[in-house]
């Protein structure tokens, strides 16, 4: 079984790659599919008046401030046009596919951030309201391995819901790895705009999950990177066969990754 997780970006330049991937290999192995999306969420949010608005966290991390108005725009067009266009596009190719999100279910569990540190305009660290932002929690496998079982390719767009019901902006690359911990999968695929961990301009081959402390600790790779391997690596720990970083957008990404493309880390 795999997790994919495609990047906004890699959507916007390379759908009909990815979804043309996606589907030779969705009918040889289970699969969901975790897609992001933030830039056409900025668009549409522009589109209704509404200026989106980002912080910085101290550890040069630029993300998105979700504002009740603005997380009404994310659910639109995460669990609507994105989620419904690439399941279109997947049954356009003879694949069984079911879109969802993290509140169906309920799948993806989260808590709202109730604070967050940023760095202002000024270079100062500030606390202000975490807005409609989450942390996963948990993972709710039941309906996904209902899907799974019933030969369905499952699209997950990253909306959580806390125990109140609240719908919750979460990062999409949490999604994969925590759908993948649970699942325990064989492989879980991170499809993004660069060819897999860099170092020094050339593609890092193979990690260690037992070396990524290190590497994170004297600064190798970039904050957003750094993130993705400590997830990796934990993903790893938790019984995920090895994760796999890698170019989303290249002709067939994930013929490439079978073929040893990316970065991969594994115990």
């Amino acid at each position: 079984m795999y997790v994919v997780k495609v990047g906004g970006k890699v959507l916007e330049k390379n759908l009909l790659g990815v979804v043309e991937s996606v589907s030779r290999e969705a009918s040889k192995t289970p699969m969901v599919l975790v897609h992001g999306g933030g830039n056409v969420v900025t668009e549409y949010c522009r589109r209704l008046g509404i200026e989106p608005k980002f912080v910085t966290s101290p550890e040069g991390i630029r993300s998105r401030y979700t504002d009740r108005d603005e997380l009404e725009v994310y659910v639109m067009v995460m669990a609507g046009k994105l989620n419904k266009g690439i399941v279109a596009s997947l049954i356009s190719k003879g694949v069984k596919a079911v879109g969802i999100t993290g509140a169906d279910g309920p799948t993806l569990i989260a808590e709202r951030k109730k604070r967050i540190v940023i760095i202002d305009e000024r270079g100062r660290k500030r606390v202000i309201d975490g807005g409609y932002t989450g942390r996963v929690v948990s993972v709710n496998s039941n309906l996904l391995r209902t899907f799974l079982g019933s030969g369905y390719t499952v699209v997950v767009a990253p909306i959580a819901v806390d125990v109140d019901g609240n719908m919750l902006n979460v990062d999409a690359d949490q999604v994969a790895f925590n759908i993948s911990s649970t699942l325990k999968v064989d492989k879980l695929v991170i499809l993004t705009d660069v060819p897999g961990v860099l170092i020094n301009g050339e593609v890092l081959k193979r990690i260690k999950a037992d070396e990524v402390e290190e590497m994170v600790s004297k600064g190798m790779v970039g904050a957003g990177m750094n993130r993705k391997l400590i997830e990796a690596a934990n993903s790893v720990r938790s019984g995920v066969g090895e994760v796999v970083i890698a170019s989303g957008l290249v002709e067939d990404p994930l013929g490439e990754v079978l073929k040893g493309s990316g970065t991969v880390v594994s115990k």
